[in-house]
């Protein structure tokens, strides 16, 4: 089984392609329809997109893995105490896909005792797939990625998703950050972290995750050279407090832990 030092399964890294390619012909077919956009409990948007596209993801799981947990966006949770568990967000960034904006991604994460050990991004409109597995290196549609090397805040790119997930406290961290960095951009959702992996970003900060939101892309960016922590510098899991940090070299990171803390 994954972790310390062991190998992800041929079954489970074919599985989470499946699961991409599902959910990405869902997707599809309704990115820029007249589709009814529904309001959850916490006022962010839901299509038939989302709930179809994980649907198919968790059928599949069923199928082959039916010992595995399952935690999705939208369908709740299952087995959660298992060894194994899926994490699925089917569409993460539902207010681009609404807009018409092919910024959003799918994400699938697949943990071993709490800790990430397989992650995917799947971008299905421009056909684009980060994948990263424990031990091996990160890929972008099969390709071998790497973080950039970025000496200080002062040279970096800075994104987050929006500034309105900071509240409070982490507001004030925000805008530290943000003042030291070189170039400050918002939106992009997963597809930032993507970006991060391929050397195209220097770090991503948020707050207000969710697991479903962060667990997929841990893999991914350690696997191209990056950090991928809380804001204390902690590793990432289904527990964490949904304030994250990435970063692709550590000397932005350590930097950013810095000022976050005040």
């Amino acid at each position: 089984m994954p972790a310390g030092g062991a190998v992800v399964s041929a079954a489970q890294r074919a599985l989470a392609d499946e699961l991409a390619d599902a959910a990405g012909a869902v997707v599809r077919r309704y990115f820029r329809q007249k589709i009814a956009i529904d309001d959850k409990a916490d006022t962010s948007p839901v299509t038939i997109a989302d709930r179809e596209a994980e649907t198919v993801m968790r059928r599949l799981i069923e199928a082959r893995f039916p010992a595995d947990g399952i935690l999705g966006e939208e369908h709740g949770t299952v087995r959660a105490g298992a060894d194994q568990v899926w994490v699925l967000d089917p569409i993460d960034g539902t207010k681009s896909f609404i807009s018409g904006i092919p910024l959003f991604g799918t994400l699938i994460a697949l943990l071993h005792e709490g800790r990430p050990v397989l992650g995917i991004i799947d971008q299905p409109i421009s056909r684009e797939r980060w994948r990263g597995v424990v031990g091996q290196e990160s890929t972008h549609n099969g390709a071998a990625i790497r973080t950039r090397a970025c000496p200080t805040l002062a040279a970096a790119t800075l994104f987050a998703t929006s500034p309105d997930m900071f509240q409070g406290a982490d507001a004030a961290a925000f805008a530290r950050l943000k003042s030291a960095a070189k170039l400050t951009r918002h939106g992009g959702d997963c597809y930032a972290y993507g970006l991060v992996a391929s050397g195209f970003i220097d770090c991503v900060v948020e707050a207000s995750l969710k697991p479903y939101d962060y667990c997929a892309m841990v893999p991914i960016i350690e696997g191209a050279g990056g950090i991928f922590t809380d804001w204390q510098g902690k590793p990432l899991g289904l527990h964490s407090d949904g304030r994250v940090l990435a970063a692709g070299d550590g000397r932005v990171h350590a930097a950013a832990l810095t000022l976050l803390a005040g």
